[in-house]
């Protein structure tokens, strides 16, 4: 099958084929590294299983063999950290070394004459995948700077009040202090149960401590510490009927389950790449709603006349060219299928938590009510403390977790989070030394 053709059918043409000049021959060396072998199995896999339910195809081993193969991981150890940083498939890495090789050839006519334009293909395959208009989206390097972007950028005045939880990401937590310091601004800290009764439950913990002074809410989709979603679209009302605009942290939740813009209603959206999407690392994404472009400052002064332009937020200097190879990873997220990918991890989730479940000391921080949790979940053992568990983990059997309760009051333990290429055998390998810890300790 023609390469452009089989890519085009997944939904986005391959970066490297985008307004290349004739001088540069990424055709032919993607053919050579592997890439397109590797998304005619995906796609022949994806025949197999076009009858079946998402649900059904979760616990189909022969599809996932496909995808577990299509990743360079070491199987010497048990990864079970990808909430961190996410293994590129090798259709990407081959991408990436082909495009730094092409980069090489002439760096100053890449960097300037040819990327630019292909990186607009790339904004727009992002924007479908999104759901959202192009002109609404800034290619970044990474969550931390899309979400700085916004919580460093938006107007506000001395007294004026940001809303966020217990639960969010750190980083973040540091930007909206430093902007306390800085403008005067007030940052008001929700507390959030870490295993909710329901959703409704967030919602009105969000409501409940609105004030007359709040103009901004930071929320997270998918906390990163116990793996509890959000009902973004209900917190979003609630925001927009008091007329406060809403920044989501979507670092763990884009590429990992099946949602649209539409879906959330929110103003700003800020994401890695390189985690669930599993494109290039320093790969991100800024989503702003296009009537708060104008009014938001970027990190970096814009060339002039770039107001309400979103690429205004791209001006970071020179940019790798190995950012071309974010449209492999769309196309290797579309051809397994988004919704198949999130019950894949649902179901991994669910996988080694049962298990573990059963044994009377273990607890989790994490709710398994199918729409509050996807591939996250927080463990502990009972008399154990998570970083002496991590720790044990991963000297003694090369299993690799995190360890978050020092990061929430209420969330203990260590945090488990499967992968793509995460194979049942290695959950099993994980429950087992967890099943022995937990009769004879560490």
């Amino acid at each position: 099958m023609d390469r452009r053709v089989f890519l085009n059918g997944l939904g986005v043409a391959s970066a490297g084929l985008l307004l290349e000049p004739p001088t540069f021959h990424r055709l032919e060396a993607a053919g050579e590294s592997g890439a397109l072998p590797t998304l005619e199995r995906i796609e022949a896999a994806s025949r197999r299983v076009a009858g079946q339910s998402a649900q059904e195809v979760a616990q189909d081993e022969l599809f996932w063999r496909e995808i577990q193969q299509s990743f360079s991981v070491s199987r010497s150890v048990v990864n079970l950290n990808n909430a961190g940083l996410c293994a590129c498939p090798k259709v990407v890495t081959d991408a990436v070394l082909d495009l730094t090789m092409e980069q090489e050839k002439l760096p100053p006519y890449t960097a300037f004459t040819t990327l630019p334009p292909r990186l607009e293909h790339i904004r727009v395959s992002l924007a479908q995948l999104f759901g959202c208009d192009a002109e609404e989206l800034a290619i970044v390097r990474n969550a931390t700077e899309a979400l700085q972007t916004v919580l460093l950028g938006v107007e506000l005045e001395p007294g004026d009040e940001v809303l966020t939880t217990s639960h969010d990401y750190w980083a973040m937590l540091d930007g909206l202090e430093q902007r306390r310091h800085r403008d005067g601004i007030r940052v008001k800290h929700v507390p959030v149960p870490a295993v909710p009764e329901s959703m409704g439950e967030l919602v009105q913990a969000i409501e409940g401590g609105i004030t007359p002074r709040t103009r901004l809410i930071l929320v997270s989709h998918l906390v990163n510490l116990g793996g509890q979603i959000y009902p973004i679209r209900e917190i979003c009302e609630v925001a927009h009927a008091r007329g406060i605009e809403v920044v989501v942290d979507g670092a763990q939740s884009f590429g990992m389950f099946d949602f649209k813009m539409g879906d959330l209603g929110c103003d700003y959206f800020g994401t890695s790449l390189h985690k669930w999407l599993m494109a290039p690392k320093g790969t991100g994404v800024l989503y702003i709603r296009r009537d708060k472009i104008a009014s938001t400052w970027p990190l970096l002064p814009p060339p002039q006349g770039l107001g309400d332009d979103v690429r205004k937020f791209e001006a970071l200097g020179t940019i790798p060219a190995t950012s071309l190879a974010i449209g492999e990873a769309i196309a290797f997220h579309n051809g397994i299928g988004a919704k198949r990918k999130e019950e894949r991890l649902r179901y991994l989730t669910r996988y080694w938590a049962e298990r573990l479940g059963a044994l009377p000391n273990v607890s989790f921080s994490t709710s398994f009510d199918p729409e509050m949790f996807c591939a996250v979940a927080t463990v502990a053992i009972e008399g154990i403390e998570p970083h002496l568990l991590h720790d044990h983990l991963w000297e003694e059997h090369r299993i690799r977790v995190t360890n978050p309760s020092a990061r929430a009051e209420n969330i203990n333990g260590v945090r488990v989070s499967p992968g793509l290429q995460t194979t049942l055998e290695e959950l099993d390998i994980f429950c087992e030394v967890m099943e022995g810890i937990s009769r004879n300790g560490l």
